[in-house]
């Protein structure tokens, strides 16, 4: 811009401008445009976070705060010039703000022609090419230098798992995809603390009833290098088929916990569905009384003892015995011995999570599958 002739500049910069607006130039065209011919960085910043800056080579840089003294605010737009400005310095940010505009206007979805959703389908995909991950993370504000967490969360009440999650964690970025939504953040905590907080905190927000819980329902993948976000983001989606729409079954679970019970949920619900063990339950579940004694059970094997389990469920511990005993009988199991214990742990395990998944499909199973097996509302104990 040194070189422009003064009585030929404003002219100039006015028209090298008019060409991108009158194109179908998006935002990252336009400010690596203006950041080549100021030959300094030039960057914006929109409301919704999204920052973008160029240098004056015209690469890609990390996103910033606007500097003071950045014009306008959607987008707030700038120039990073070491030392004194140039005369046409001011023209040339206002004819920038002006070409983003006109951008915005044409219905481009976000500055950058892709939204949101968009993305962090980069991010989260192995599939795109590093340097576009990248770049994606930092048009989103993502810090690519620091490790990250996915979430994942569903069923009714979502967006309230969202702002529950929002207050306990620094929230970088949230987006709908498909039926579920992705949640990202970047903190220093460890995924297990943060699980046990966020599940403590859904509960309250959303306690079970004696039916079962409705949701939301949440997962949580590792916290890995910003680059991993696909896996962790694969990992959070299979801790979603944990969180249980049972009646004692945690809302939140982190994938870390699961150790080798993460393989239960590379199982199809079909499968899971028509394991023996787990049918024989649902049939014997689909009645009333036999839905409170598997609910009892469930609690039993959570609770560790009949004194502890009657006290959680408000009933006399003979109440509890006997319940227990009804499925013992159907199962030919005695919890009291290792072996059936762990089995009876292992099927209501494999039935929660069968129920959570039909939960959690956009096409949940009819007839007499998992929604047959839903909760029954317990009666009063008279023991």
């Amino acid at each position: 811009m040194d070189e422009l002739e003064p009585t030929a500049d404003l002219m100039r910069v006015v028209e090298y401008f008019d060409r991108f607006a009158e194109s179908d130039a998006n935002a990252d065209t336009v400010i690596r445009a203006a950041a080549v011919l100021a030959e300094c960085p030039a960057g914006a910043r929109w409301p919704s976070g999204t920052t973008i800056r160029y240098d004056a080579a015209g690469r890609l840089l990390p996103t910033a705060a606007a500097p003071p003294g950045a014009l306008g605010t959607e987008p707030a737009v700038w120039l990073e010039r070491t030392g004194a400005p140039r005369h046409l310095d001011g023209v040339l940010v206002g004819r920038l703000r002006h070409c983003l505009r006109v951008a915005s206007r044409r219905g481009a979805t976000g500055p950058t022609g892709l939204g949101d959703p968009a993305l962090l389908e980069v991010v989260l995909s192995e599939e795109q090419r590093r340097a576009d991950r990248v770049r994606a993370m930092r048009l989103l504000g993502v810090d690519p230098g620091r490790p990250m967490c996915l979430l994942a969360v569903s069923g009714p009440g979502t967006a309230d798992a969202v702002r529950i999650i929002a207050e306990h964690v620094p929230v970088v970025r949230s987006t709908i995809l498909g039926t579920t939504t992705a949640v990202l953040v970047q903190d220093g905590g460890t995924c297990r603390e943060l699980s046990d907080v966020l599940n403590t905190a859904v509960v309250q927000a959303f306690p079970a009833s004696c039916r079962g819980a409705d949701g939301p329902w949440v997962g949580m993948g590792e916290r890995l290098p910003a680059l991993a976000a696909a896996t962790s983001w694969d990992q959070a989606r299979r801790a979603l088929r944990f969180a249980s729409s049972t009646w004692h079954g945690r809302r939140v679970i982190a994938f870390e916990r699961l150790g080798s019970l993460a393989l239960l949920g590379e199982l199809p619900v079909s499968r899971l569905l028509g394991a023996p063990d787990v049918v024989r339950l649902n049939d014997f579940a689909a009645t009333e009384a036999g839905g409170l004694a598997v609910d009892t059970l469930e609690a039993f094997c959570l609770f560790g003892s009949l004194r502890r389990t009657a006290d959680e469920l408000h009933l006399h511990h003979s109440t509890v015995a006997a319940r227990i005993a009804q499925v013992e009988a159907v199962m030919g199991w005695h919890v009291g011995e290792a072996l059936d214990r762990f089995m009876a742990t292992l099927a209501l395990m494999m039935r929660r999570i069968a129920l959570s998944s039909a939960e959690l499909s956009p096409d949940p199973p009819t007839g007499s599958d998992a929604r047959r097996a839903v909760r029954h509302q317990p009666a009063t104990d008279v023991g």
